[in-house]
Order: structure tokens, then C-alpha cells, then sequence
């Protein structure tokens, strides 16, 4: 039997990163984000539908919390580029938000109506758009913080390969933060997830941060379920010794007990490890 990658399967390597599959109650997981991300919805202090770009997807709901000039997080959600929606997350900037920081969660385009390069270009002009209207949104613009779960991993990670030369400055995304990311592409050729992205090898390693150099460093964390597959350990694991080896403070963590998707609801709880680590970079020193 042909094994294409790293000596697994293309049945192996669908089970894998399946991370659905993985998680059979996660329907029950996806409710349970939708009720609470509506309810909070009701009550926050919120902009929500802000548009970015062109499309109807390029949009972003914004939560501001009651102090003045907060820190910003801006958060990319995961779906493999080609599921799930902004509104399926707003349940994440309860805690944040009673924290004192301000919470921003870009829509984007999806495969296959667009490309995976489209959507990067897409993550960009939400990080430009945000960091330009940082004060008509009453947030201290020169604060940004980035996180991404799972597919939102790679996005925020091509957001700190980015080569820009028009003054944009990258000095003011502060830290990142990666829950279960995925940062090299390659395996997913070979997967169905693929029937949507249509990477081609060359096209998976040119959207794969793991194979560019860092363009700003900040502090970056690595955080993986402890149930999830030894694919989506070894993608945190590689990808942080491999920035690591090029000045990025870098750090990987396992949620204890925690499988793909219970790891991201670890940011939305203010008692949790993962957000402890996480906030100390909002008040870490110049």
C-alpha cells in the first residue's frame, strides 16, 4: 500500500487530522458554542458585522470591554478553511473581555469559493483594517494580540511570515497564540480534507508557515489538546523548534484532558491554564 507522507497512509493520515472523527460528541461541542456565543451576543458591549472587505464574510465582531485603550486580540477561527462561521465564537471574549481586553473575531472567505492564498490576504486586511481603526474602536493599536485555533493557527502564523514594506508596523502585534494549529500543509494533500483546499504540493508549502522565515517575532505559544492525534502534537512541536531556531521566543503547552476542541474552550475559562498564560502577555513589560 503507497504511503505518501511520512511513511503513514492517506487512510491513516484522514484519521489523523479528522479531528470531527475524532471527537464524536463534537455536534454537541459546536451547540454548545453557538448557545453561548448568542447569549453573550445579547448582552455584550459589541459592534458586530464590522466590514473589512469586499465580500459578505469579510466582516468582524467586536467586543470592548469596560475599561479605556485595551489591549486587542484578534482571533481566527478554525473550520480547515472551509467550515464555521465568526459568530460560532463569540463565546470567547466573555472572559477576555472581563479581563480588560478587547476581543475581534474576523470572518473570511472559504474554500472552495476562494483559495487558501485568498484567505491569508483575507487575514491581512483584517489585521491592517482593525490596527487602522484602532481608535474609533477605543483600543490601544500599538497592543495587538493574535490567536488561531486549529486552521486559524496557520493564518495567524503566515500574519507574522508576512514581508511588508509599506510601513505597516509589525512591532505592534505584541504575542500569538496557537490552539492545535496546523503549520504544515503537506499531510493535508494527501487527505480529503483536501477535496475542497485543491493544494497542490508546491501550493501546501508555499501556504506553510513551518517553511518560511518569522518577519516579526513576538512571544508565541503552542498549545495542543492532550487527546489530539500525534499529527496535530508533532505539527506545535516542529513548527515552535523550527521559529525557535530563528529568535522566536516559543513554547508549547498540553491542555491536559483536552481533545481539538474542549482545548479551545480553555481560553474562555479565566480558571484555566491556557488563559492565565495567555493574558500575562497582554500585561507583559515593554
Amino acid at each position: 500500500m503507497q504511503k505518501p507522507y511520512h511513511n503513514y497512509t492517506a487512510a491513516q493520515l484522514d484519521a489523523l487530522y479528522s479531528a470531527r472523527a475524532a471527537v464524536p460528541e463534537h455536534p454537541q461541542i459546536f451547540q454548545r458554542w453557538r448557545m453561548s456565543s448568542e447569549r453573550y451576543r445579547s448582552r455584550a458591549d459589541a459592534l458586530l458585522e464590522l466590514r473589512y472587505g469586499e465580500s459578505q464574510r469579510q466582516c468582524v465582531d467586536f467586543f470592548r470591554p469596560a475599561v479605556a485603550d485595551p489591549p486587542l486580540l484578534i482571533f481566527f477561527h478554525g473550520g480547515y478553511w472551509q467550515a464555521m462561521a465568526r459568530s460560532d465564537f463569540s463565546f470567547l471574549a466573555r472572559g477576555l473581555n472581563e479581563a480588560g481586553v478587547a476581543v475581534a473575531i474576523p470572518g473570511y472567505d472559504l474554500c472552495p469559493v476562494v483559495t487558501l492564498a485568498q484567505i491569508v490576504q483575507q487575514a491581512e486586511r483584517a489585521l491592517r483594517w482593525l490596527t487602522a481603526k484602532g481608535g474609533e474602536l477605543g483600543v490601544d493599536a500599538q497592543r495587538i494580540h493574535l490567536v488561531g485555533h486549529s486552521a486559524g493557527g496557520q493564518l495567524l502564523a503566515m500574519l507574522l511570515a508576512q514581508r511588508r514594506g509599506d510601513g505597516f508596523d509589525s512591532g505592534v502585534i505584541r504575542s500569538a497564540l496557537s490552539i492545535s494549529g496546523i503549520f504544515d500543509l503537506e499531510p493535508l494533500v494527501y487527505t480529503r480534507i483536501n477535496d475542497a483546499l485543491g493544494l497542490d504540493l508546491a501550493e501546501a508549502r508555499s501556504q506553510s508557515p513551518r517553511f518560511l522565515a518569522p518577519q516579526c517575532r513576538p512571544p508565541l505559544l503552542l498549545a495542543v489538546g492532550e487527546a489530539e492525534s500525534s499529527e496535530f502534537h508533532r505539527q506545535s512541536r516542529s513548527f515552535g523548534q523550527r521559529w525557535a531556531e530563528q529568535g522566536v521566543e516559543s513554547r508549547y503547552l498540553v491542555l491536559a484532558g483536552c481533545n481539538h476542541f474542549t482545548a479551545l474552550e480553555q481560553l474562555a475559562d479565566p480558571g484555566s491554564e491556557l488563559f492565565r498564560q495567555a493574558l500575562r502577555e497582554f500585561w507583559r513589560p515593554e
